[in-house]
């Protein structure tokens, strides 16, 4: 009996102990809304993102979104404009050097839409949010500085976003291989009378996306400010 009772006592002993804690997802907020919608975004694209999937990562009903976010196009919205927040470069603003900082920012602007590939397509039909405005307000700061005339300006921005969306979605969407390189630049060979001048520059062999980005914005920024510091970046 008294072993029987001892085997009792030690399974109360090991049920009556403190039980562990139970996991809990982190309070549902905006914040985390939109976070967790990019981590979708980027996983499956646009057309993965759905209230229902964004839900059920975040372990939360789908009404339950609507206390945060309006609707499915409002997480587009704080998506798109999460992920182009520039937190600046504050050497170059020392330097007050106003090409530099427009480089800085359109270079941050594709790389930062190149993490993201979807951003592309939605900036050309979301509204803009405080982020994608408060860099347009530093472009036409600097391009002021420059001497850009200010019936100019909206010329001079429209040029450098499309400069900028242009180059990305190219190259998010021109993937080729070395191998298909190889043979495209091969059958320009064989058609070199009629492709003469492509075919001369080895045009489809040119792979150098981010040097082609740069020296391309310089030749844009020296005919929007000719003779300001018109070396190229």
């Amino acid at each position: 009996m008294a072993g029987k009772r001892g085997a009792r006592s030690k399974r109360t002993q090991r049920t009556s102990g403190p039980l562990p804690p139970v996991r809990s997802e982190p309070p549902l907020s905006r914040q985390r809304i939109v976070a967790t919608a990019i981590e979708l975004l980027d996983a499956q694209g646009l057309d993965g993102l759905t209230m229902r999937r964004l839900a059920d990562r975040l372990g939360s009903g789908v009404m339950s979104l609507y206390w945060h976010v309006d609707s499915k196009e409002d997480v587009f919205d704080l998506a798109l404009d999460s992920v182009l927040e520039y937190r600046g470069s504050p050497h170059i603003a020392q330097l007050h050097d106003w090409r530099g900082e427009i480089i800085h920012v359109l270079e941050d602007w594709r790389a930062s839409m190149l993490r993201h590939p979807w951003s592309a397509s939605l900036l050309s039909r979301r509204a803009l949010g405080p982020n994608t405005l408060g860099r347009l307000e530093l472009l036409s700061k600097a391009l002021s500085r420059a001497g850009v005339a200010a019936a100019d300006m909206n010329v001079a921005i429209w040029s450098l976003w499309n400069y900028v969306m242009g180059a990305t979605i190219t190259r998010a969407s021109f993937e080729l291989s070395d191998e298909d390189r190889a043979a495209a630049q091969l059958r320009l060979a064989r058609l070199s009378e009629r492709y003469a001048a492509i075919e001369r520059s080895r045009l489809l062999l040119d792979d150098d996306w981010d040097g082609t980005f740069r020296r391309g914005l310089g030749f844009l920024l020296d005919g929007l400010a000719p003779g300001q510091n018109s070396s190229a970046p």
